[in-house]
C-alpha cells in the first residue's frame, strides 16, 4: 500500500511498475518509452486492432445504485471475457467500488489481486494494491458506513496502441496485453448522506487476454492514455 512506499519493500514495487511498462512496451513494439507512449498525440479515424476476438465498442454499464440503507455489495468478481474493452470496463468499475459495512479492506484487496493474471512476470499487484484505502483510512470510512459506485461511460485502445498494433499486428502475439482506457465517474456515499457526490474518473489497464484463456488484469498504469 502506498504508506509503505518509505519501506525497503518501495524499490521492489518500484521495479514491479517498470516491468508492468516493460510488457506493454514489448506489445507497443518498441515504442522509446512509457512516458512518450502516453503522451503521444495526434489522432487518426478509430481502427480497431486485428486480434481482439470480438467488436471493443463502447457502451454504458453501471454498478448496481448502492448506499448506506441499500443492501451490502459482495466482492468484484472477474468476469469471463475474451474481449480486452469488456475485460477492462468491468476491471475499472471494481477499481472504482468498495463497500466498507459489507467486507474489511484485506478482503478487498485480495479479490482484486485475483483479477491479476497469473503470469507473474506480467503481474503488477502494487499497481492494484493502490487503488485500495488504506487500512487508517478504510477504518475511518468503516465508521462512516462509506460505499463507493461506479458508473462507466466509455472505453477503449488508446490511439498509439492502436497505431502501433497497425504497424506490427503480430507483436500483440508474444504477451497478448492490451492496453484499455476507460473512463466513468464515482459516486460515494456514507452514513447521514445518502446521496454523496459523484467524480469522473479515468484510467488506463493492462490486461491480458490470450486466445486460449479468459481475459486477466496486468495492472493499472501510471497515466491516462487518450
Amino acid at each position: 500500500m502506498a504508506q509503505h512506499s518509505t519501506h525497503p519493500g518501495g524499490a521492489s514495487r518500484v521495479r514491479r511498475r517498470a516491468l508492468l511498462g516493460a510488457a506493454v512496451l514489448a506489445v507497443l513494439v518498441a515504442l522509446a518509452g512509457l512516458a512518450a507512449y502516453l503522451t503521444r498525440e495526434g489522432r487518426s479515424p478509430s481502427d480497431t486492432p486485428a486480434p481482439p476476438p470480438s467488436s471493443p465498442t463502447a457502451s454504458s454499464s453501471t454498478a448496481a445504485p448502492s448506499g448506506p440503507h441499500t443492501r451490502p455489495r459482495a466482492l468484484p468478481v472477474p468476469p469471463k471475457t475474451h474481449d480486452p474493452i469488456t475485460y477492462g470496463k468491468a476491471a475499472a468499475a471494481a477499481l472504482w467500488s468498495y463497500d466498507t459495512r459489507a467486507y474489511s479492506q484485506p478482503d478487498l484487496r485480495k479479490a482484486l489481486r485475483g483479477w491479476l493474471t497469473k503470469e507473474s512476470k506480467y503481474a503488477d499487484p502494487a499497481s492494484v494494491d493502490q487503488a485500495v484505502p488504506s487500512p487508517v483510512l478504510w477504518k475511518e470510512m468503516a465508521a462512516n458506513k462509506q460505499v463507493a459506485t461506479a458508473k462507466i461511460n466509455e472505453g477503449h485502445f488508446p490511439h498509439a496502441f492502436t497505431q502501433a498494433l497497425q504497424d506490427d499486428p503480430g507483436a500483440i502475439t508474444q504477451a497478448y496485453v492490451y492496453a484499455v482506457t476507460v473512463s466513468g465517474k464515482q459516486s460515494i456515499s456514507w452514513k447521514g448522506s445518502p446521496a454523496g457526490g459523484a467524480e469522473s474518473r479515468s484510467t488506463t489497464l493492462a490486461v491480458q487476454c490470450r486466445p486460449d484463456h479468459p481475459c486477466a488484469l496486468v495492472g493499472v498504469m501510471p497515466s491516462v492514455a487518450p
